[in-house]
């Protein structure tokens, strides 16, 4: 439903919006299994409500083409609601930090966009909105309340709608009258405030009835039709409801009262005052910049964002944040500044020039270098040109010819300047023209350093591409690529086809800004005491990572193949199963067809719904009803099996590379903030080994010929035995020492009796408690994951600290260094920054004392490995070995490994293992081999 009729009037509820902007971006960054942090600008400031709040307001402006707008805030004060409950929002959090610092921005990004904001003393939010909506409609106008507040669906009448916002881009709900009366089960929207006030709210500390929850009342308004009714009839109601029905009666009244809408509030807006029109885009330039909203920027000063007309972009800035250039053809020699810095950049194609380039390059302590290329396979593409800087403001560019040979000659030029290892190497991203050169036979050779990967070790929160860096730090904006090729997409162009001075310009300036980068961040690597991660770690693991991705992985491809067929089969098998169970045929990937087969045909009862007000069909509410009804366990085989077939089985083998016939993953050092490796394109550490179906497309993964084997090898318990290594603990310690199994030990501790008479069950506990420890899992956490009472899983945690205390003293020394400091580190010295770790707002610090005690831990079994990879990496060249290392699955090496070295490679990967760190406690490494991954794991 989505009238267009002449006046749209759309009234934003700000913080219902900002609120939710917060969480959801935070949330969904906390849930990353690369451990990412949130929307964090080079000033440490969290702008995750800002971004979050101004997509959905520009969304709903380019989408639905409102006539008239406003927005609308609470002011934080007293309100006739605590005139008369003056504990009403007595419960509320403290407001986080990072949105008491986004509201003046998002106020002034609105001010910017000449949208009005509403907010008076004495009221709140939603009364402002009501009372605006109801004159509105009145008046001819189509009123859309956009909020996700339960508490507006009161209001909603003939053309007075709620319009929830879609999650990270999805489309909005649009509910009407019917839709209210379908969700809520009322005959009128306004029995809604019946059940509200039946119901409470413990987040507004509406009292409501003791123990009537949303069905309850929603049952007794079916029956009864008012809450009026309900007290009145109190008498008739039997048992426990009815008695606190009937001794409530007055705060049933208080709470219904809380819970209505006022629609009188004394504010006057006329049709004028709420008219859309165009925003300033000169100032909201000034503000994206500030907050460093790049993308933002870009959509709003662009010509595909409209105010109910095409509207072009009037600003005049050039080279300013969005990338914008007004300027064409510039000359190759130039006089623009690059922070402070002006510059010039040179052409080198004859022989003469190229000779004196080499000359120069070879007499340079260090050299900034980048390539241009046709594409990002580097198996397949080739080089369009060449850029070196070796002084801040001064670079070259030397074009490569199409010719492949031609090509090779050209580069081979550079092969003394790039494989001579008296010369520091610099990059943005080197691992990739590391690899480049790979395939012109040019071995880029340490010493190497890294820009991106030096910015994340001490901005591990933030974007590290250079385009970003150069705007935060030399205040630039780089050339975009966009102006050379277009967008991506099947109509963008090739390097190849860009006029040579506009290559040379956006080539050189690369190298120049990245030579310029590397000087501002070594003294900010000291700063932030991270050298030692840089040197040791980051930069010798570059060279590892660009071996292992040249290597590849083979795919037993008919493997797939016959796999696929059969997963097929039991696909059909699993849905004609389903529809027996239901009765009939359905669309079984349909969320909402599978909601009315579960909740309205089968009559299974949960209380979570989604966003848009169905009832949730999410895997985790599912694994709720395992027990309710046989067709559960069906649907979950049924889309575990689609997903495997999918994202695998028939995914994988069109991931093979043309030219070598392997599959080639690209290693991340710089996504996750814990300090862990990531993959992608495909991503090979996310082969399922949970289920038993899953562990199967492991056995695709195989070696190189029948010469070969894999081998698997994989730290055992490395988590704990960090633990109890970076605590100190004497009992764990001695578990570990004595070959003891820590389970065990830890059942035999926390339940106090021996070894021996430790249960299957009492192992299983203590196993959840090890682990949860890790995580700063709490009493709730423990009771859901083990099936138990908060009450005894909060007493085996407590046990669990009176036999283990040198843990409970870790973590809490770990959460109290953090809110001295403001991170926390590995043994390395690896930092996470943890922002929120004196917020007021107990959920927001909960979350950073959860990390305070798990990333020194994760981060230093990332550490640990990555010294190990290198280590083995280094090991192997030296005795010039045919096995390669191939994949790192975060506690586990696979490599494919020579029949005839097994005996030199196994003593080499336990040693380098056991031996990366020195820790007070003994590291185990399980080592297999196989004809699969699967059988070496």
């Amino acid at each position: 439903m989505n009238p267009q009729e002449d006046k749209r009037l759309f009234l934003v509820d700000a913080f219902a919006l900002i609120f939710r902007a917060y969480y959801a971006l935070n949330s969904f960054a906390q849930k990353r299994p690369d451990g990412g942090g949130g929307l964090i600008n080079s000033k440490g400031q969290n702008t995750a409500a800002i971004f979050g709040f101004t997509s959905t307001l520009l969304d709903l402006i380019q989408k639905e083409k409102p006539t008239h707008l406003a927005v609308v805030f609470d002011l934080g004060e007293a309100t006739e609601r605590t005139a008369v409950f003056a504990d009403y929002k007595a419960n509320r959090q403290d407001t986080p930090e990072d949105i008491i610092f986004s509201v003046p921005y998002i106020k002034d990004i609105i001010r910017a966009m000449n949208i009005p904001i509403l907010e008076m003393a004495g009221y709140e939010a939603d009364d402002i909105i009501g009372t605006i909506a109801k004159r509105k409609a009145d008046t001819g106008h189509v009123v859309y309340m956009v909020t996700p507040d339960k508490d507006y669906a009161q209001l909603v009448q003939e053309n007075i709608y709620m319009y929830k916002p879609g999650k990270q881009g999805g489309p909005p709900e649009i509910l009407d009258v019917e839709k209210i009366k379908v969700n809520w089960e009322v005959e009128s929207p306004k029995q809604v405030i019946d059940i509200l006030g039946m119901w409470g709210d413990a987040v507004d500390n509406i009292p409501g009835i003791p123990s009537v929850g949303e069905k309850t009342a929603k049952k007794l308004i079916k029956e009864y039709g008012s809450m009026e009714n309900v007290l009145a009839n109190a008498e008739n109601i039997k048992g426990k409801l009815g008695e606190n029905i009937r001794n409530n009666k007055e705060q049933a009244l208080l709470s219904k009262q809380l819970a209505t809408i006022i629609l009188d509030v004394p504010v006057d807006v006329s049709d004028d005052d709420l008219l859309i029109s165009e925003p300033d885009k000169e100032k909201l330039t000034t503000i994206f910049t500030e907050l460093e909203f790049r993308t933002l920027g870009k959509r709003i000063l662009g010509s595909d964002f409209t105010i109910n007309k095409p509207v072009k972009s009037t600003s005049s800035v050039q080279q300013n944040l969005f990338g914008e250039n007004t300027e064409e053809g510039e000359e190759i020699v130039s006089g623009k500044n690059i922070g402070n810095t002006p510059h010039k950049y040179f052409v080198a194609q004859t022989q003469e020039e190229i000779n004196d380039l080499v000359e120069k390059l070879l007499a340079s302590k260090e050299i900034c270098f980048d390539t241009e290329t046709t594409s990002l396979d580097y198996f397949t593409l080739d080089i369009v040109g060449m850029s070196f800087s070796i002084k801040e403001g001064e670079a070259y560019y030397i074009p490569c010819p199409q010719d492949f040979e031609a090509a090779k000659k050209i580069v081979h030029q550079f092969k003394t300047v790039l494989e001579n290892t008296s010369i520091l190497k610099i990059g943005q991203n080197i691992k990739f023209d590391m690899l480049v050169m790979r395939r012109y036979d040019v071995n880029v050779c340490e010493p190497i350093y890294d820009t991106m990967v030096a910015h994340y070790l001490f901005e591990p929160d933030q974007k590290h591409g250079m385009d970003y860096l150069s705007e935060t730090f030399l205040g630039y904006t780089p050339v975009s690529i966009e102006e050379l090729i277009g967008k991506k997409g099947k109509s963008q162009g090739n390097m190849r086809d860009v006029p040579l001075d506009k290559i040379a310009e956006y080539a050189a300036e690369d190298a120049d800004i990245t030579l310029q980068l590397k000087n501002k961040f070594v003294p900010l690597i000291k700063k932030h005491e991270v050298g030692n991660v840089l040197d040791k770690i980051e930069h010798p693991l570059i060279s590892v990572l660009g071996d292992m991705e040249y290597e590849g992985v083979n795919i037993d491809e008919q493997f797939l193949k016959n796999f696929s067929e059969t997963l097929g089969g039991e696909l059909l098998s699993e849905r004609d199963e389903i529809y027996r169970l239901a009765g009939r045929e359905f669309n079984v990937d349909s969320p909402k067809q599978l909601g009315e087969v579960l909740y309205n045909d089968l009559k299974l009862e949960i209380d979570k719904k989604t966003a848009t007000g169905q009832l949730s069909t999410a895997e985790d509410t599912l694994l709720t009803l395992k027990d309710v009804h046989p067709i559960i366990d069906k649907i979950l085989n049924y889309r575990e099996i689609t997903k495997l077939k999918s994202t695998y089985v028939d995914a994988l083998p069109k991931m093979v590379n043309p030219v070598t016939q392997r599959v080639h993953t690209t290693f991340r050092q710089t996504i996750a903030a814990t300090g862990r490796l990531s993959s992608d394109n495909p991503n090979l550490q996310n082969i399922p080994i949970r289920t038993e179906r899953g562990q199967q497309i492991r056995k695709a993964f195989i070696p190189r010929n029948n010469d070969f084997v894999l081998i698997s090898a994989d730290y055992s318990q490395i988590e704990l035995r960090l633990v109890a290594a970076m605590s100190g603990d004497e009992s764990m310690l001695d578990a570990f020492k004595n070959n003891i199994d820590i389970h065990t030990a830890t059942a035999a501790k926390v339940y106090g009796v021996e070894i021996k008479d430790v249960t299957k069950e009492m192992r299983y506990k203590a196993k959840s408690v090890n682990f949860g420890i890790i995580y700063g899992q709490g009493a709730f956490g423990l009771a859901q994951n083990i099936g138990v009472t908060r009450t005894e899983a909060k007493n085996i945690i407590d046990n669990y600290f009176l036999q283990f205390p040198k843990i409970k003293e870790y973590m809490n020394g770990n959460i109290k260094f953090a809110k001295e400091q403001g991170y926390v580190k590995t043994i390395m010295g690896r930092r996470r920054y943890l922002r929120d770790i004196n917020s007021k707002n107990f959920t927001v610090r909960g979350f950073a004392e959860r990390n305070a005690i798990n990333s020194p831990v994760q981060g230093s079994a990332a550490d640990l490995i990555k010294l190990a990879m290198i280590d083995i990496h280094t090991e192997f060249k030296k005795h010039n070995l045919k096995s390669k290392m191939t994949l790192q699955v975060h506690d586990e090496l696979v490599f494919d490994a020579h029949k005839s070295e097994l005996e030199i490679i196994k003593p080499i990967i336990q040693q380098k293992m056991t031996s990366a760190m020195q820790l007070d406690v003994p590291l185990e490494i399980e080592i297999g081999e196989g004809v699969n991954w699967l059988e070496a794991h």
